[in-house]
């Protein structure tokens, strides 16, 4: 199932935006399919030099896989941009990610950050802003027979 696919199958109106995890996206999708991630961030930086609109609360979104299949529908309901050594934990858990605790999302960040910042020829600090996204499920797509 495609994204236009899964958003009429919801029945949600509007407007939304399909993309994928940029890291370990089959692993990422699922899960938020299965409730566990309910949060994602991302380097305001790159949104910057990409000249990309940042989330705002009410946007939707399709989540694909790595074969640019429909995973799931999220709504962003809150987006915060502070600085990498401002995330706390309770944001850190809600990402789902490993063991869910703040040491391991700044260890796993870290290095996501360092690498994403080297293709804008920038470095990582701990000052830079992280665009932290908490968002809600809205539709998972049928499972495939």
């Amino acid at each position: 199932m495609n994204a236009e696919e899964l958003w009429k199958l919801s029945g949600l109106e509007g407007d939304y935006e399909a993309w994928k995890f940029g890291e370990a996206c089959d692993e990422l999708s699922d899960l938020v399919k299965r409730g566990i991630k309910t949060a994602t961030s991302s380097s305001y930086l790159n949104y910057l030099a990409k000249e990309e609109k940042v989330p705002q609360a009410g946007d939707h979104s399709v989540i694909l896989n790595s074969n640019d299949e429909a995973v799931c529908i999220i709504e962003t309901i809150r987006v915060d941009i502070l600085p990498f050594k401002d995330v706390d934990a309770a944001f850190a858990y809600l990402e789902g990610e490993n063991d869910r605790s703040l040491e391991d999302w700044r260890r796993v960040h870290q290095a996501f950050f360092t690498k994403e910042l080297k293709r804008i020829h920038r470095e990582f600090d701990e000052d830079i802003p992280v665009v932290c996204e908490v968002f809600c499920l809205i539709e998972t797509a049928p499972d495939k027979k």
